[in-house]
């Protein structure tokens, strides 16, 4: 999967980022190089489900996929 990530610079000074994509997938860093390791994070935290909170039932199936 490709995502597209809009950066912007943050007027105290750093970068601020966030993904169209994705509403409310937002994330910044003080480098360049901490944004780019907080936007992963971000993108995967905003994708992720916590599958213990999901009534599941016996006939019910988890699938993950990569696309």
């Amino acid at each position: 999967m490709k995502l597209k990530i809009v950066i912007h610079k943050a007027k105290e000074g750093g970068f601020w980022a966030e993904v169209p994509s994705i509403p409310g997938c937002y994330t910044q860093g003080e480098t360049w190089e901490d944004l780019l390791v907080n936007v992963y994070e971000a993108v995967e935290a905003c994708l992720s489900i916590d599958v213990d909170k999901v009534n599941l039932t016996s006939e019910d199936r988890i699938l993950e996929i990569a696309v």
